[in-house]
């Protein structure tokens, strides 16, 4: 919605046929500057229809190492080209002026206009698809039936959190860096229910840090719209209509919403934390319908540097973690974070197109947080370096504090970076970092795993006996986190399983 809004301030009514406008600026309307924003006015018989869009994530936009995204920028000069509103296509000429300057801006432009050339394809495929419905139902009846779509999804959305119980709760959850140093960095949700509406109210969240964690309002929107939408068990359409009962409320020069000329391109990490606390909040006033933490984040992992062939290459690698369980299922393992789109990089993929080798992939053991229903597993991955003086960016958290378990399941797992040398010297790395690392060096990246849900020792005995079986859970953890004592073969021992747990209800009691 503020790309829209930004978008029509600038040129109000001057839009054409064949118009197509391009922005990444995070204080214009944007979210940081590896995003690209694409919007294209759509026409029919002579008038506006409407305006189809897309925005992508690219893997280099210019600044000051390759990836645009280091955490320890300082301001967003030094992040790469910003773009504020500009036409990229002029009634369907390319405005080469743009093009020009992108291509001196950027590492990668053979991938930078591959990706943008994607975007805009995407729009015009999207456009003939809302002519089409224009010449089914006509200009006004089409204009019509979407402001009722909107109203319609509104109305859903009202009706749900009008079932929910008033009040009020808060939460506080962390980072556990600035992106220069490991500090505690509060994010603090206040959030209410009242009637039909919910409001989440940041503005006690950190004053701004010095790295790039610094987030822009409209992305923190973004998150608590996810929140808010993942409780409710209607569903409903994706329009501006489910926003309609949510109010954000942010700070202007907090990390809940940056101001110039503060950096911004790891800002996905801060409003990933959002989503935790808001959670947080939601749990205490509607704990069916809110899971516990996940993994906190998706790892981005960037290297940059020279082909062996020649050439620059940047390759960025998302490692996406796992989910916290929920009050119905245990937590996902190696799903993208609920507030993101993402996936990782197939092995075979990477290892083809890059100078890097993938020397493993795969989910760690008892990293989930216990629960009746268990957290989802952490992810690990190792990657070796085939290129020398080569630029290393990592964005990862959850090392300092782990996800929070809910209804008495306990947290995940936390994470952790490990760089292994040639030489078998390891050094551990905080959870942010911008390094260069050498020819043979390997980064081992460890996410955190999803908090638990509920109490250990109600969950099914089959359940915990199938973890051991599926190499999840090892025997030792079913035993110490869950009470569940297998016999030799993996099978529960029924007599044995009831003492123990009973046994651990009796110390637990104790203990309180």
């Amino acid at each position: 919605p503020a790309a829209m809004e930004t978008l029509l301030e600038h040129y109000g009514e001057r839009f054409r046929p064949g118009d197509v406008y391009l922005m990444n600026d995070p204080f214009d309307g944007g979210i940081h500057l590896q995003d690209l924003f694409v919007f294209k006015p759509v026409f029919h018989e002579g008038g506006p229809i409407g305006f189809t869009c897309t925005t992508a994530h690219h893997g280099d936009v210019g600044g000051r190492l390759p990836g645009s995204s280091a955490c320890d920028n300082t301001e967003i000069f030094q992040e790469g080209i910003r773009l504020p509103w500009l036409k990229l296509y002029d009634e369907g000429r390319a405005v080469e002026d743009v093009f020009k300057i992108l291509e001196a801006n950027v590492r990668i432009p053979r991938m930078t206009f591959g990706d943008l050339g994607a975007q805009v394809a995407a729009c015009a495929v999207a456009e003939r698809a809302l002519i089409s419905l224009a010449e089914r139902h006509g200009r006004e009846r089409l204009a019509a039936l979407l402001d009722a779509l909107i109203d319609h999804t509104e109305r859903l959305v009202r009706q749900e959190i009008s079932t929910w119980p008033d009040g009020s709760a808060s939460f506080t959850d962390y980072l556990g860096s600035d992106g220069i140093d490991v500090v505690d960095v509060p994010i603090t949700a206040h959030v209410t229910i009242a009637g039909d509406e919910v409001t989440a109210d940041l503005t006690e969240s950190a004053p701004m840090v010095r790295g790039s964690l610094n987030s822009t309002r409209s992305f923190v929107q973004a998150c608590v719209y996810q929140a808010v939408r993942a409780a409710l068990t209607v569903e409903v359409p994706n329009t501006a209509g489910a926003f309609r009962p949510i109010h954000v409320l942010t700070k202007p020069g907090t990390v809940a919403e940056v101001v110039m000329p503060g950096a911004s391109s790891m800002r996905g990490v801060t409003g990933f934390r959002v989503l935790d606390a808001v959670n947080g909040a939601l749990a205490q006033l509607i704990p069916s319908r809110v899971p516990a933490a996940g993994e906190g984040g998706n790892t981005l992992a960037i290297f940059g540097s020279e082909r062996p062939e020649g050439g620059r290459f940047v390759f960025y690698e998302l490692v996406v973690g796992t989910w916290g369980g929920t009050p119905e299922a245990d937590g996902n393992d190696g799903l993208t974070n609920p507030a993101s789109l993402a996936a990782n990089i197939p092995v075979e993929v990477a290892e083809q197109e890059y100078p890097i080798v993938v020397e493993h992939y795969g989910l760690v053991p008892d990293s989930g947080g216990a629960g009746l229903h268990r957290g989802g597993l952490a992810v690990e991955r190792t990657w070796r370096c085939l290129t020398p003086d080569t630029s290393l960016i990592v964005r990862s958290d959850r090392a300092q504090h782990p996800p929070y378990g809910l209804a008495g399941g306990a947290p995940g797992a936390i994470s952790s970076n490990l760089l292994v040398h040639p030489d078998g010297r390891e050094d551990v790395l905080p959870p942010m970092f911008s390094i260069e690392i050498q020819a043979g060096d390997r980064l081992r990246h460890r996410t955190a795993g999803g908090g638990g849900w509920g109490d250990p020792l109600t969950r099914d005995p089959a359940a915990v006996a199938d973890d051991v079986a599926n190499e999840k859970v090892t025997a030792e953890a079913a035993r110490r986190l869950y009470a569940v004592v297998l016999d030799a073969v993996g099978d529960v021992d029924p007599e044995a399983t009831t003492a123990l747990r009973a046994q651990s209800m009796s110390e637990r009691g104790g203990a309180g």
